[in-house]
């Protein structure tokens, strides 16, 4: 627990949503900030598109680009899960070491992967992404041309074909972390 918790009493905790592009990432986080509302508490919302924005607009999305800025994403949820605020990340989050390096430094962290097929995602690709790295339009596409290190210990994996909708994979991650929600 960091000094500021400590003296404050408010541990936060960290909601760390990962998966592909048009994985739904940004749907659950939606959901789950409502269910995080109803359990009594005031989420923040980080979501990966508006995080690159913010810490570097003109970052391009080349493998270290990408590295430096979920370090990035990665120490802002730890700062302010230390002021007890409760964080929901959405982001590709495409190196496993970003995600071990939350793991030790993030007290309160509950990592969901959100894991689809590339036919799954290229079905929904309503950025157009996927096609246009397919057809040679851009490059440094997470999934296609750029790996990603799909999470070894994620505490919650859902999978597409599982059919759950975005809500109730909300409901299972606010049962998992054993938080009541309100009536």
């Amino acid at each position: 627990m960091s000094d500021h918790s400590a003296r404050t009493g408010s541990a936060g905790r960290v909601f760390w949503i990962t998966g592909l592009s048009g994985a739904g990432k940004t749907m659950l986080a939606g959901h789950l900030l409502i269910r995080l509302a109803a359990a009594g508490l005031r989420p923040l919302l980080l979501d990966g598109d508006v995080l690159r924005e913010v810490f570097g607009g003109s970052a391009g999305h080349g493998l270290e680009e990408r590295r430096r800025l979920a370090f990035n994403y990665a120490r802002l949820c730890r700062e302010l899960s230390r002021q007890g605020a409760t964080v929901v990340c959405a982001t590709i989050s495409m190196f496993e070491a970003v995600r071990e390096w939350n793991r030790a430094n993030i007290p309160c962290y509950t990592e969901i992967y959100l894991r689809a097929t590339m036919a799954e995602l290229v079905a929904q690709d309503d950025k157009g992404l996927y096609r246009r790295a397919l057809a040679g339009e851009i490059r440094d596409v997470v999934g296609i041309d750029i790996e990603a290190e799909e999470p070894r210990n994620a505490d919650m994996v859902f999978d597409r074909a599982q059919g759950l909708s975005p809500d109730e994979i909300a409901l299972r991650v606010i049962e998992y972390v054993g938080l009541q929600v309100n009536s």
